[in-house]
């Protein structure tokens, strides 16, 4: 299905005419007006959203010298691959010869940053088509503020919202997790009303959320690919690497990341025996106390939350009784300091101390 109709069946090159944004237009009583009509591009150059231009040249040789037998019609001549002839004035010959006249020759569209001096042939812009300038004057269905550029959402009913409420949009959803892991269009968003079948295709979109917000939205799109993958996420703090190991495997070692081994079931330190089904967490029964704390401020105020973290980074529990054990030093030898338990294991690989284990690092 194409991806935009072009408005009132004019072609492309009508309605979205290829224009030189850094000049202005002036009417016929001499009043300067600016360009109304844009292509907007993420500009990787740049690292922002960007004016641009459109260009044409042989998908067969890339010769820029290509004469169009037909304007495109609409987004889908544009972005997907042959879909309008035309004839290469590079060297038609050679072009129709290695072709072998089996198929004609086709245009191939492509996008230029507008605001840099251009860098080379390879030098391209990824299109942004949901985002236009705002001629017919709609408000942001979250704002209802009317702006000049605005994001159209890839539903049959359009719905619009100003580009200030579609970085809010994605910044909540992207803080919440709610970003939907489409088959097709990879990480995205669809339409915030609900409307069906509008998912973003293009996720360079989201190029607009701030760089720590696009890294973590990276981050969190490879997580969520693993675990759909049947993998799981190194449960140690500040790694997260992703794991793709057998179905049938409980025993993980992050290899390529922290090197921390652990349970598949329970996601702690790799152990003997079933997994705790509690976090060590020991609470009182409160139900009888009558004092009162505000939910938020005990939010904040838990002193005992950063040494949990410090306690999971630095120790590693004992495999068989699972008591923290802090290495000291570079022996690789640990002996629980539990007493009845007493367990030599290694630090490193999580089990029984072995002759393997002390010929292969004994100390580091």
């Amino acid at each position: 299905a194409p991806i935009e109709e072009s408005e009132e069946g004019k072609p492309l090159c009508e309605t979205l005419t290829d224009r030189s944004f850094s000049n202005e237009e002036t009417d016929e009583d001499g009043n300067n007006e600016q360009t109304k009509v844009h292509f907007f591009v993420y500009c990787p150059t740049c690292k922002s959203l960007k004016n641009g231009k459109l260009r044409v040249r042989c998908h067969f040789c890339k010769s820029g010298a290509f004469t169009v037998h037909a304007d495109p019609q609409n987004w889908t001549d544009v972005l997907e691959p042959k879909q309008i002839t035309g004839l290469c004035e590079n060297n038609p010959e050679n072009c129709a010869e290695i072709l072998n006249n089996k198929e004609p020759t086709f245009a191939e569209f492509y996008f230029k940053c507008s605001e840099h001096t251009s860098l080379g042939e390879d030098d391209e812009a990824v299109p942004l088509y949901l985002i236009r300038p705002n001629l017919k004057e709609v408000p942001c269905l979250a704002c209802a503020d009317v702006n000049d550029l605005v994001f159209v959402f890839p539903c049959k009913e359009g719905h619009v919202t100003c580009l200030d409420c579609f970085r809010q949009y994605c910044s909540i959803r992207l803080r919440e997790r709610q970003f939907w892991q489409h088959p097709e269009y990879g990480y995205t968003l669809s339409c915030p009303t609900g409307c069906p079948d509008s998912f973003i295709k293009e996720i360079h979109h989201f190029k607009l959320l701030s760089e720590n917000q696009y890294v973590q939205y990276q981050r969190f799109a490879t997580e969520e690919f693993v675990l759909r993958s049947g993998g799981v996420l190194c449960p140690q703090p500040g790694c997260g690497m992703g794991i793709l190991a057998d179905p049938d495997c409980t025993k993980i070692t992050c290899i390529s990341g922290c090197g921390y081994v652990f349970c598949r079931l329970c996601l702690q330190g790799y152990h003997i025996g079933e997994c705790d089904v509690s976090d060590g967490d020991s609470s009182a029964n409160t139900a009888d106390c009558s004092y009162s704390v505000d939910p938020a401020r005990a939010a904040e105020a838990r002193w005992d939350e950063a040494s949990k973290v410090a306690i999971k980074v630095l120790t590693k529990p004992c495999p068989k009784c699972r008591t923290p054990t802090e290495r000291d030093g570079g022996c690789m030898h640990m002996i629980c300091t539990r007493a009845g338990c007493e367990y030599h294991w290694c630090w490193v690989c999580q089990t029984a101390w072995t002759r393997e284990c002390m010929g292969s690092h004994w100390f580091g």
